[in-house]
């Protein structure tokens, strides 16, 4: 149809017909919009998550977001996948290349202002690399960003103005991973037009592509977050991801513990130490974040007792699966890694056991601070 409009939020086409669909508009504004020929508008849900930070549920089918990144095989276009350095494993599209063919792909890490200051960005850069090579992806380059801060732009602003003389730039990744953001923190540096893309900590807020014109032919596009049961962010409420979600640096606390101690992170995360020296674990997570030592032999009651209310988040425990955990024996200081949450830096030869609903985002690597 010749009068579709598109919403500049979400990327949906816009309709008065069904209110609990992507791209719904009161009639009388769509039909302003058309009779004007306005394509500079947002749809209900993206106007009221904007300005009133408020979530409207639309039906999302994640089948059509894949084969919108199968067709990526068939453009000459650079891939950008952006991932979450707080829940790198899950935020990484492991399957990236059955979906660009020969395209060349980079990384960008983004969240990494979230880091403490000591951070080394080459020692992160390394671990990005080792994860992406071991599934199998060989990025062209890694970036370390913070698009809510605006940091470290400039290098991926220039690699990606030069690459685009040539060829689209696809935006890729899983929800909840910032990736409108960067996007939009990329236009508001390269021009005069600020936070075109609706963007907020809710998953799956860009529900269909969208293009913005690069000056040079070719476009910048946002794709919509890919949806996976392995991230915490689609299990938890706004309320939750706020308290999970680290607003500023991340403030390491230690916590001195021997043998027969646990340590709880609110409801979502727990670490055993069964087996050591007495020594201290070093914990890194949202300030928020409600952390709590307890004797390992009374963890299972005391967890039971107070989960979704000392114990939180969760505060609903509905669509959370139950604690499972996995055992590790680290041979030198490590990181323990609870995917979205944050994680547990613990010295050399020590047997912990570590769980999270389901063991979503559980994994080690060597200690980066």
């Amino acid at each position: 149809m010749d009068d579709k409009i598109i919403c500049i939020g979400c990327g949906s086409v816009l309709q008065s017909d069904e209110i609990n669909e992507a791209g719904y508009l009161p009639a009388k504004r769509l039909k302003d919009a058309i009779d004007t020929e306005d394509n500079d508008i947002y749809c209900q849900r993206c106007f009221r998550l904007r300005h009133y930070n408020e979530i409207m549920p639309v039906a999302i089918d994640n089948d059509d977001f894949l084969a919108l990144l199968n067709s990526l095989a068939e453009k000459k276009a650079l891939i950008v996948n952006v991932v979450d350095l707080f829940d790198f494993t899950n935020s990484l599209l492991s399957s990236l290349t059955r979906f660009i063919g020969n395209n060349d792909f980079i990384l960008v890490g983004n969240k990494f202002d979230l880091f403490p200051k000591n951070s080394r960005q080459s020692k992160i850069k390394d671990w990005m690399r080792q994860e992406a090579n071991r599934v199998g992806l060989f990025p062209k380059k890694i970036f370390l960003v913070s698009a809510k801060k605006q940091k470290n732009l400039a290098n991926l602003i220039s690699y990606l103005d030069k690459r685009s003389q040539e060829q689209d730039v696809y935006f890729v990744g899983m929800t909840n991973v910032g990736k409108s953001t960067l996007i939009n923190a990329i236009i508001n540096q390269m021009g005069d037009i600020k936070d075109l893309i609706t963007t907020s900590r809710f998953p799956g807020t860009t529900l269909d592509k969208i293009e913005i014109p690069l000056g040079n032919s070719h476009f910048l596009v946002d794709t919509p977050g890919i949806m996976s049961e392995n991230q915490l962010a689609t299990r938890l409420n706004a309320r939750d991801l706020a308290v999970i979600s680290p607003q500023k640096p991340m403030k390491p606390a230690t916590y001195q513990l021997r043998p027969g101690n646990t340590l709880f992170l609110a409801g979502l995360g727990r670490i055993d130490y069964l087996k050591g020296e007495p020594t201290s674990f070093t914990v890194y997570v949202a300030r928020d974040l409600y952390v709590h030592r307890t004797k390992t032999e009374n963890a299972d009651e005391f967890y039971l007792k107070h989960l979704g209310e000392l114990l939180a988040p969760p505060a609903n425990t509905t669509n959370l699966p139950a604690l499972k955990g996995q055992e590790f024996h680290p041979s030198v200081k490590s990181d323990l890694l609870f995917g979205g949450i944050g994680f547990i830096t613990v010295p050399a030869n020590c047997l912990v056991k570590i769980y999270t609903p389901n063991r979503i985002g559980l994994g080690i690597r060597r200690a980066l601070i």
